[in-house]
């Protein structure tokens, strides 16, 4: 099982500190933190896509591309990109860029994206959101199987036999899909043979299982072998030494953010009580001690049927990059030796 983590570039104010950092210095301290990863031992690094005032990862290629240039092993991936809102041909172009000066460390994961703001701001209706989605997924993929495409649609003009390059040096360059609760996600993911990402920021992880079933079934279905069909989590989760430690320093960042996004979605207001639901066994947020997580992990790849990646959203809580430094430490030396002693008995 491959762990990892995933960061929109936060440019919150440090855990209700009176002054928040300047965008060069947050900048400064995700290329750390990805380096550090790299360092310790941690599988995969994802940057998100957000156009928001919060986040500064509106342009995620850039930031992994300097990731790349001082990493070795790591696998850098976007997390996700929001394809509905992005030409696909450049969407190709910028990950084989990218794959070039990472020598085949690329990926990428694709979907409609959280928050709308991409819409209007690329002129784009968001009445089309999902039609949108679909065409540029079969181009993206066209693209990735074949150098010269032949191809129309509603949405961009055709491609009458152009070349598209560069190629990446991983043929194929890996695309996943990433989806919320939707069905048709699971589905579409499935019938295309894809591995499939599952953000799930809350409830209880069990409760996706019949959705994993779905995207199996399709993928079945469809003539891919099982194997093919691989199943990540994004999940909300820090680490530190102790279940007190981590609970205390996650919360008061988590409250924050949620509540800000709650109050443009008609959510209630985060509440210590609820937070606590949230990180018990059966619960979708993985904060706690390694020991803890790493078995709620494996309770939850049980639960789906199989994970083969896990990915922690660390960042959205504000917490201090040193803090962020400690909890990747905790991840590379004790929690992922536990995830990978388990997936060497399972297989």
């Amino acid at each position: 099982m491959e762990i990892g983590i995933d960061s929109f570039v936060s440019a919150f104010l440090d855990n209700g500190s009176a002054t928040s950092l300047s965008a060069s210095d947050a900048m400064s301290q995700i290329l750390e933190r990805i380096e550090f990863a790299d360092k310790i031992g941690l599988d995969v690094f994802g940057i998100g896509e957000h156009h928001r005032k919060e986040f500064l990862d509106s342009a995620p290629t850039v930031i992994l591309a300097a990731a790349a240039a001082r990493t070795k092993n790591i696998r850098l991936t976007s997390a996700v990109t929001v394809l509905s809102a992005a030409d696909p041909v450049r969407v190709f172009q910028n990950f084989a860029t990218l794959d070039i000066i990472s020598q085949g460390r690329v990926e990428m994961v694709v979907g409609r994206g959280s928050f709308i703001e991409a819409f209007p701001l690329f002129g784009l209706n968001l009445q089309d959101y999902d039609e949108l989605f679909t065409e540029k997924l079969e181009l993206l993929l066209t693209l990735r199987n074949h150098e010269h495409v032949r191809w129309s649609g509603k949405f961009r003009p055709a491609l009458t036999g152009q070349g598209v390059y560069p190629r990446p040096v991983q043929q194929p360059l890996p695309i996943w899909i990433g989806v919320g609760g939707t069905p048709a996600s699971f589905v579409r993911a499935g019938s295309l043979g894809l591995p499939l990402m599952i953000a799930i920021i809350g409830g209880e992880t069990h409760r996706f299982r019949p959705l994993v079933d779905l995207y199996k079934e399709a993928g079945i279905k469809a003539g891919h072998p099982p194997e093919q069909l691989k199943v990540g989590l994004h999940s909300l989760g820090y680490v530190a030494k102790t279940r007190q430690e981590a609970t205390d320093s996650f919360f008061p960042g988590y409250a924050q953010s949620f509540t800000s996004i709650g109050k443009e979605r008609g959510w209630s207001a985060v509440t210590r009580e609820h937070f606590d639901a949230q990180t018990t066994p059966l619960g979708a947020i993985l904060v706690g001690d390694p020991e803890e997580i790493a078995e709620r992990i494996i309770r939850h790849s049980k639960a789906l049927g199989g994970i083969s990646r896990i990915s922690f959203q660390m960042d959205i809580a504000s917490l201090p990059h040193e803090k962020l430094m400690q909890s990747i430490e905790l991840l590379g030396t004790q929690v992922a030796p536990i995830l990978r002693e388990y997936s060497a008995t399972t297989h």
